[in-house]
């Protein structure tokens, strides 16, 4: 049997990819029932060593992965999947398909949960984290996802939600997703969010001027010292992560600029709530 001794090695800083494979293998622990510590007993290992894997501060072999996925009875798709995030190179970036589902992301809900701070931009469009159900189900026209979104909102809400900017272009609000009734409630939503502890949403207006931070999405997460802040992408078909300290470096430039076009939250309210003023008129 492998001793604490034994499998003592210096702390190492986790990395976003490592903490989705930690997270993943928790999970099949989770769906199989069994105990942290009944499953080191069965591998002969630590507990301590299973811990820090699945907390991502330790890694381990692809082999030892495969026999704790097939200890813990993961069938192929699943027992593969692990493999692949185990077995991909440690770059600094990874790419991570959703299917249209990104909102059930381990990489995306897990770095959510943990997140310090959460920074968003979404140019055309409401950010994730405040849209309405209707507004999700109006914008993708899939009921689920709408649902998953819906979910993974409740990150903003408890004592240990992280603090939260949510940029959002005029564009956006002007922009009638569905119907005038969907909008007037998803305006309604911005105007109360304004006033959350711990929220910001600050309005870009049509008025600012052009910079090349307007034309893309991003989002940055921060951590807990020494874990690395990380930032993400989302395509139609994926979600580029990156933890790569030059590349958020250029995220945190792309914010700073955001920051400077923006209104401050009590403007940005006004504006919201006059657009849903607006909508209402609209619904009579």
């Amino acid at each position: 049997m492998e001793t604490d001794e034994q499998t003592t090695t210096t702390p190492r800083m986790t990395t976003a990819r490592s903490r989705e494979l930690g997270e993943e293998l928790r999970r099949i622990r989770h769906r199989a029932r069994k105990s942290s510590a009944d499953t080191a007993a069965a591998l002969g290992w630590s507990l301590g060593k299973l811990s820090k894997l699945e907390t991502g501060s330790r890694g381990t072999s692809p082999w030892e992965i495969g026999v704790l996925t097939g200890r813990l009875g993961a069938d192929k798709p699943t027992r593969d999947r692990i493999l692949a995030i185990a077995t991909e190179p440690d770059t600094g970036s990874f790419l991570r398909p959703h299917d249209n589902h990104p909102d059930t992301l381990t990489a995306l809900r897990q770095n959510e949960h943990a997140a310090l701070t959460i920074t968003t931009y979404q140019p055309l469009t409401i950010p994730d984290l405040a849209q309405t159900e209707d507004y999700t189900h109006a914008l993708t026209g899939d009921r689920t996802l709408a649902r998953n979104r819906a979910a993974r909102q409740e990150v903003l809400h408890g004592d240990t939600r992280p603090d939260t900017i949510l940029y959002v272009h005029e564009a956006a609000v002007r922009s009638t997703v569905g119907t005038p009734t969907v909008m007037r409630d998803q305006l309604r939503h911005l105007t109360l969010m304004c006033d959350r502890a711990r929220t910001s949403l600050r309005l870009i207006p049509m008025a600012a001027p052009f910079h090349p931070a307007l034309a893309r999405p991003a989002t940055i997460l921060t951590f807990t010292p020494p874990t690395r802040p990380l930032a993400y992408v989302e395509t139609d078909t994926a979600i580029a992560f990156h933890d790569d300290p030059d590349t958020v470096a250029h995220y945190e430039t792309k914010m700073r600029h955001l920051d400077s076009l923006a209104l401050s939250t009590a403007d940005s309210r006004d504006v919201f709530a006059r657009r849903d003023d607006a909508y209402d008129r609209d619904t009579r």
